[in-house]
This record gives structure tokens, C-alpha cells and sequence, in this order.
């Protein structure tokens, strides 16, 4: 399902101007990632798809449908939602939390279980955890069930929010390319929120950048945006931290791209640093930290 939104704004009681008249067309069965610093409106944008929050101004559309019509209800249940800290119910298990969903849209308890067994195996959970509470889960396994649960409803859209926010880098890593195995086995439409430019790169098909007003500075594909920057403040986004991934060249237009074994963008090769800007970069293969890639030395 493709989700599009057009001219939309979002302010508070407040007075706080969260995304100020944000427009972009979210494509069917793809990874889309927002990403940007805290209090660039991302969250508050992923949100509106499931009317958790209601914009002030403009409208959302899934599939040419106006969300804004019929019960915000039904449309939560329709729409898988993760979060981070995983968001389970303490007081119930881990079966009972990921069937939660279809016992509400009247699925027979027994059917609801055994389907939620079944997506235990999905995320790479042992059944064995299916009688345990939250707090007797690690958070990686915690997160896992997080994802199930909102897979559980089979939505044709997942939203992320910073899943993998509060879980150590190894687990992270891992959870990351759990979601990429699962996009690949089941094609849904997933919103995924970070302000990780590298796991933008490395999960989105479609990135994102933000700045504050949800006004959007640059979007495209990883390789899209390293090939070409939009502005130094993105050439800086994108090159901050970088150090790994570098494998083999691929040329996006006319730019030489590097790339890792999975094809995923992790730097540029000489050229400018941005559309417009008159300052070189140095030459030599660089990752997007700008450190020196593999097997060459640095300038």
C-alpha cells in the first residue's frame, strides 16, 4: 500500500510547529526511513499515518484513501506499529502480547495463539519464550517480540519508531538485518523513524532527511544522496561516523559509489561535497566517515 501525504501540518496546544505543510509520496511494499536530529517532526509525521496524532492542516492518503475518514480505531488494528522499548503489556506473555491485536479484531483465542507461535518463528524466537513475561526477555528478545506482535494483524504497513534505539550495537545490528530478512520474506510497506544515518543507509530503500518542521532537506536512495548531496548540511549528515561497509566500486550517475557486499552505499570517491558548492573533496576512496576505505592509505 502507498501512503501519501500532501501539504500536511501538525501544531501543538502549544504553540509548537511540529511539520509545517510536509508533502511526499511513500511507495508500496519498500523501506521508507525518516531521518534527522531530535524535534525534526519525523515522529510526530509517523504517527499521523495511524492517527495517533491528527494533523492540523492537509491529508493523508493509503492507496488514494483518505485516512481521515472512518475510526482511527480500525485503522490502528490495520496497521502494524512498533516502537521502542518494544512496548509490551508487563502483565501478560509473550504470547498473549503478540495475539493481542487479532483477539481484538475477534480472532478466536486458539486461532489468535497459534498464529503467534507461528510468528515467533518468523522473528527468530525459540517457542520455548512464548509462556514468559516481558521482564523475563533480554531487550534484543524483547524487541523481536515487539515486531511480531505488530506483524501479528498482517498489516500491509509497519511502522518503526526507533525500534532499536535502547538495545546495545550487536543486538542492533542483528535486529537490523533480521528487518531486512523479514522485508525480503514478506514485502510490506514499512515507515522506519532513526536518527542513525547509518541505519537509514542500510535499511532504506527511500531515505528521508530532516530538518526541523519536518521540512524536507533531501530524498532518495542511499546511493542517490551519496552521489549527491543536496547542500554541505547533508554532506556532513551523511559523513558523520562512518567506518564501515567498504567493499567494491559502483558508478551512480557519473559519481563512483562505494558500496558493501550487500550493494548498500557507504561512501563517495572524489567530487564535489555538494550540489553548488565549489569545494572538492579529497581525493581517494573514502567511506562515509571519511576515513580511508580498505586496502587504500589516507591522503
Amino acid at each position: 500500500m502507498s501512503i501519501e501525504f500532501r501539504g500536511v501540518s501538525k501544531r501543538f496546544p502549544d504553540g509548537t510547529l511540529a511539520v509545517d505543510n510536509f508533502s511526499l509520496k511513500i511507495p508500496s511494499r519498500s523501506i521508507t526511513v525518516f531521518v534527522g536530529s531530535s524535534g525534526c517532526g519525523k515522529t510526530t509525521l509517523l504517527r499521523m499515518i495511524n492517527r495517533m496524532v491528527e494533523p492540523s492542516d492537509g491529508r493523508i492518503f493509503i492507496d488514494d484513501a483518505d485516512i481521515s475518514v472512518g475510526s482511527p480505531v480500525a485503522l490502528r488494528r490495520r496497521i502494524g506499529y512498533v516502537m521502542q522499548n518494544s512496548g509490551l503489556l508487563p502483565h501478560r506473555k509473550v504470547i498473549d502480547n503478540v495475539a493481542t491485536v487479532p483477539r481484538l479484531n475477534g480472532v478466536p483465542r486458539r486461532d489468535a495463539r497459534a498464529a503467534a507461535l507461528k510468528l515467533l518463528d518468523t522473528v527468530g524466537l525459540d517457542r520455548s519464550l512464548a509462556a514468559r513475561y516481558p521482564s523475563q526477555l533480554s531487550g534484543g528478545q524483547q524487541q523481536r517480540v515487539g515486531v511480531a506482535r505488530g506483524l501479528a494483524a498482517n498489516p500491509n504497513i509497519l511502522l518503526m519508531d526507533e525500534p532499536f534505539g535502547a538495545v546495545d550495537p550487536i543486538v542492533r545490528a542483528e535486529l537490523q538485518t533480521e528487518t531486512l530478512r523479514l522485508q525480503r520474506e514478506l514485502d510490506k510497506t514499512v515507515v522506519f523513524v532513526t536518527h542513525d544515518i547509518d541505519e537509514a543507509f542500510l535499511l532504506g530503500e527511500q531515505v528521508v532527511i530532516l530538518q526541523k518542521g519536518g521540512r524536507i532537506v533531501q530524498q532518495g536512495t542511499p546511493a542517490e544522496i551519496l552521489a549527491n548531496p543536496a547542500n554541505d548540511f547533508v554532506a556532513e549528515f551523511v559523513g558523520a561516523d562512518r567506518g564501515r561497509r567498504v567493499l567494491r566500486i559502483e558508478n551512480v550517475d557519473g559519481v563512483d559509489i562505494v558500496v558493501d557486499e550487500d550493494g548498500r552505499p557507504a561512501g563517495r570517491i572524489g567530487g564535489s561535497r555538494a550540489r553548488g558548492s565549489s569545494t572538492e573533496a579529497k581525493a581517494g576512496v573514502r567511506t562515509t566517515s571519511g576515513a580511508p576505505a580498505q586496502g587504500e592509505r589516507a591522503s
